[in-house]
């Protein structure tokens, strides 16, 4: 990957192609690229003149908006970069990521700055404080759109190739939450290895629904961008709000977790909206019950189905199920349940435990190497070393490869239960349950047992209107798997899932859920 490469260049390209062609849409606020950059060339020289040095961060929480966007390039055109955090995590999580990054700039929405006392002390005392929002801005801090005004646009500083673009906090591979370091170079290779799959073009449509603390969504920012497409804005998700916006914007792509797929699913709306505009939806971040698949397919017939795999550190695709995959004369091969392909700029792999390739067929740790891997952990030379031993980066999946090339996903490491040593996979699992008409969500972890260390135990909501009981989805299971597999508890939940910043199903929720209850 040429060392020069700048997502800068990116938004450059967009108003060469489509200057006076609609870049934003947010609510009743929209751009077009002219003075999309313009903005953000302005907005630059004002995190400039607060004090952004190169290198430095540029802290964002806030829900999605047009300004978060901006402030994401304008974070790199200064030279710094940006640093979005998860709005979900709790004040002492929040401080404490502030803290570790040392940011010179704070962006706060309107929702967050109550926390602004809190933030900046983590900072030292010496960040300086913006406020992103509609209404007037609070004492200490910087109205975003005066900054905006009263600056001139500043020259892009030219940071590219590896010099740090993107500073994101993920829980990763370990429990302890630490900053993944992204590159221009590595979310410019993402851009290569999915653009063409995507279909992407000038005339799409995205429509940002996802937390842009999330890295699938962050680099959508970048490749829609590079395309010179139109970036539509949601606050948050919100199934109904979602279908609405996709109809009255004419969105063309679309990604989601699956989740969000249960959701739109069982809203009303879906039945009369009108979705001919949808090319595309993509999907990855958790994994996709079949059943569930084919359900959305069977709802959206004229859409093209696209699952991603990869991590945070990863940029963060390494390999795609792409549309002709989904078509149902490919159904016969399995290859629904397989994560796709490796993308085209990376290399996959699966090792043992003492870290030697594997042969096709054969289970293992994931790993993967290329232009999109991280520059590593964020103070963490540690962790770094661990992650990326042996020039791979070790995803902490456990998976096999088969003789075409497709990856198959069996479970987290970290997930993975051990009852009376047998090795369960709780994917293996949750698909069985996934399997049964009544379940609408489920989660499977281990929970402690004293004749067998672990024992299997199940969460599972139920779909409106459908009835099952614990032990006829046991027994559902048996039919399907191993004994030992099975559930030994299962737990019928009325509530919705507990979800994670990025609308995954919590199990570290549910496991002290749990815990508290005794269990």
């Amino acid at each position: 990957m040429n060392k020069s490469v700048s997502l800068g260049q990116a938004l450059r390209r967009a108003v060469h192609l489509r200057g006076e062609g609609v870049a934003v849409i947010d609510g009743d606020k929209s751009f077009t690229w002219n003075a999309f950059a313009d903005r953000v060339a302005r907005l630059a020289e004002a995190f400039k003149a607060l004090g952004l040095s190169t290198n430095g961060r540029v802290v964002l929480l806030s829900l999605n908006s047009h300004r978060s966007l901006e402030c994401f390039f304008a974070a790199m055109h200064a030279g710094g970069a940006i640093t979005p955090l998860n709005h979900r995590l709790s004040q002492i999580e929040l401080r404490d990521q502030v803290a570790d990054c040392a940011p010179d700039v704070i962006v706060l929405s309107d929702d967050f700055c109550a926390m602004r006392g809190e933030l900046l002390a983590a900072a030292g005392d010496k960040a300086a404080l913006v406020h992103a929002g509609d209404s007037a801005a609070p004492d200490g801090m910087h109205a975003y759109e005066a900054l905006i005004e009263e600056a001139y646009p500043l020259p892009d500083q030219g940071r590219c190739g590896d010099d740090l673009a993107v500073l994101m906090y993920t829980s990763g591979t370990t429990s302890a939450a630490k900053g993944v370091m992204i590159s221009h170079a590595n979310f410019v290779a993402n851009t290569a290895n999915t653009y063409g799959e995507l279909g992407f073009g000038p005339d799409i449509v995205h429509l940002h629904h996802g937390p842009l603390f999330h890295v699938a969504a962050a680099a959508r920012v970048f490749s829609v961008t590079h395309a010179a497409g139109t970036h539509v804005l949601l606050p948050r998700f919100v199934a109904s709000e979602v279908i609405a916006a996709i109809e009255w914007t004419g969105v063309t792509h679309a990604t989601f977790v699956p989740t969000m797929l249960r959701a739109m699913l069982d809203d009303p709306a879906l039945i009369e909206a009108d979705l001919s505009s949808l090319r595309v939806l993509s999907y990855g971040s958790a994994p996709m019950p079949e059943p569930l698949l084919r359900e959305i397919m069977a709802a959206l017939p004229h859409v093209g189905f696209l699952q991603s795999y990869g991590m945070t550190e990863l940029s963060p695709v390494v390999t795609i199920l792409n549309c002709d995959d989904h078509l149902p004369e490919n159904w016969p091969s399995g290859r629904l349940r397989s994560a796709g392909r490796c993308v085209l700029f990376a290399e996959i792999g699966v090792v043992d435990a003492q870290d030697r390739l594997l042969p096709p067929g054969e289970p293992g740790e994931i790993v993967a190497r290329g232009p999109n891997v991280m520059l590593g952990y964020w103070n963490r030379p540690d962790l770094t070393a661990e992650a990326l031993r042996g020039g791979w980066m070790h995803t902490g999946d456990i998976g096999y490869i088969d003789a075409d090339g497709y990856l198959f996903v069996i479970d987290r490491l970290k997930d993975m239960i051990i009852s009376g040593g047998e090795n369960v996979y709780s994917l293996e699992v949750e698909n069985a349950l996934a399997a049964h008409p009544a379940v609408s969500q489920c989660a499977v972890f281990g929970r402690p047992h004293e004749h067998w260390g672990e024992a299997v135990h199940a969460v599972v909501t139920l779909k409106p209107g459908m009835k099952a009981g614990e032990r006829e989805l046991i027994d559902h299971c048996r039919a399907l798997l191993a004994h030992y597999k099975c559930p030994r508890t299962l737990e019928i939940r009325d509530q919705p899932m507990p979800l994670s910043g990025a609308n995954k199903i919590s199990k570290a929720a549910l496991k002290e859920e749990l815990r508290t209850r005794g269990g």
